[in-house]
């Protein structure tokens, strides 16, 4: 089948490189389909070009994945109306974490025929295996269909246990050149960069946070450095973004994937998702010596209740000793700090205000946003249970309308100071932020006029 798969555009000058889609796009191939991508991301295509291009040229499937949010939301439903306008519609599905949680809704708003539940590798081989055989769907684990005005939801489709087995993503289809350009903290200019999953899923079960599959299931050590050494060697990468919800699922593991990379003299720089209670000293350590130079931490929030409320599984003691730790190891840490989850006051977000200045090591602008309770996460749950949200429409067309605004209030403070909390909160974040860069800028212009810096370059924002 002739596949057509969507890269949307979300106004970035260099997007992150869609991993989801060149991995669906890898499998695909592997099976013998013929696969297209559309690079709206890279080329700012407006709607209406899609529509020409599917009136224009024959597909038999078009394929749109994207995650849960506002901005997402309404970009698929622009680009759902494009394809649903073109006058030789392909057979349209949807994918990713945006519809999978709420099926029934994002057929119906979208217009779409088949939603990929989850985990998308199996699934659409065998979605399409049956479109070709022209057999009833209700046997295809793992996606949601519609038929005229109904809608269907087959049973979940179970994990892929060896994540090996998935083919490597189908780098060729793609513009590397573009992707590579993405900037990440302590990066030099001359830097390549892309990402790279060493691992799917989490042992954790934060309250924010929605996923589908259970557990973490890691790539072998083998598979990743093949991996980083393809994008070496065939697109001069140089630093390595691993996109894991989480590479330090364990101790363990992220000694032995660190021990690996040694031995491999891979000579990369790369940065994680990490765990402050796995920040112990011998993990930093061997993190530093195999080329780390950023480690993000989800902190989420500075006081013990609030931490125990979201389920998050970690104490302020740890947080700060492992925030220490890394630091103390040369590392540069990065801190997520999210407000408003249950019972959250003024003062437990000023602790992490507090927090995040006594130990700003300046790699990055940080800012605190509002928790959002993603469709599918317990948080949205309990906002249903609460009456703060009437569902999944209500939740994209009416509550959740910008990231950085109140999409419900779980605290005890009034919309109006909640505001006013978080507006002063970070008031002194970008007041640290831009301290540090006059500091920063008024140190340059002593090396130029007092040292005669002739390494100087001008003075550019980059």
């Amino acid at each position: 089948m002739r596949i057509l798969l969507v890269i949307y555009d979300n106004e970035s000058i260099i997007q992150w490189f869609p991993q989801g889609m060149a991995y669906i796009a890898a499998t695909l191939l592997k099976f013998g389909h013929d696969v297209e991508i559309y690079e709206q991301d890279i080329h700012h295509y407006p709607e209406e070009h899609l529509t020409q291009k599917l009136d224009n040229e024959h597909y038999d499937v078009v394929g749109l994945s994207f995650i849960g949010g506002y901005y997402e939301y309404k970009k698929a439903i622009s680009i759902s109306n494009s394809i649903n306008e073109s006058k030789q519609r392909p057979y349209y599905i949807l994918g990713g974490f945006g519809p999978s949680p709420a099926p029934h809704f994002f057929l119906k708003k979208m217009g779409a025929d088949a939603i990929v539940r989850g985990e998308g590798e199996n699934t659409i081989i065998d979605l399409l295996n049956h479109l070709e055989e022209k057999k009833d769907l209700k046997n295809v684990l793992g996606i949601a269909y519609r038929e005229g005005d109904k809608t269907f939801l087959n049973a979940d489709r179970p994990l892929i246990e060896d994540v090996d087995t998935i083919p490597m993503p189908a780098y060729h289809l793609f513009n590397i050149p573009h992707y590579r350009l993405l900037r990440m903290p302590n990066c030099d200019k001359t830097d390549f960069i892309m990402p790279v999953l060493s691992g799917r899923g989490c042992t954790f079960t934060c309250n924010f946070c929605y996923r589908m599959d259970k557990g973490f299931r890691g790539r072998s050590n083998e598979a990743i450095i093949e991996e980083i050494r393809y994008l070496q060697k065939n697109h001069g990468v140089t630093y390595i973004a691993f996109s894991d919800e989480l590479l330090m699922s364990s101790i363990g593991r992220t000694m032995s994937l660190c021990k690996a990379m040694i031995d491999a003299k891979l000579n990369i720089k790369w940065d994680c998702n990490g765990r402050l209670n796995y920040a112990k000293p011998k993990v930093l350590k061997l993190m530093k010596e195999a080329g780390c130079v950023f480690i993000n931490y989800g902190i989420e929030a500075y006081d013990d209740q609030i931490l125990k409320n979201m389920d998050k599984v970690l104490t302020t003691k740890q947080i700060e000793r492992g925030i220490v730790d890394t630091l103390n190891e040369g590392l540069s840490p990065g801190y997520n700090i999210i407000f408003g989850n249950i019972d959250e006051t003024k003062e437990t977000l000023m602790k992490g205000v507090e927090f995040l200045l006594k130990y700003d090591d300046g790699a990055q602008m940080r800012t605190i946003r509002p928790v959002t309770p993603y469709p599918g996460s317990p948080l949205y749950h309990l906002a249903l249970k609460e009456g703060l949200i009437d569902g999944i429409e209500d939740f994209y067309e009416n509550k959740h309308l910008n990231s950085d605004l109140l999409t419900c209030n779980f605290t005890k403070l009034s919309d109006e100071e909640f505001y006013l909390a978080l507006m002063e909160a970070n008031e002194m974040l970008l007041d640290n932020y831009q301290d540090r860069v006059r500091v920063n800028t008024k140190k340059q212009l002593e090396e130029l006029y007092l040292k005669k810096d002739t390494t100087f370059r001008g003075f550019r924002q980059t």
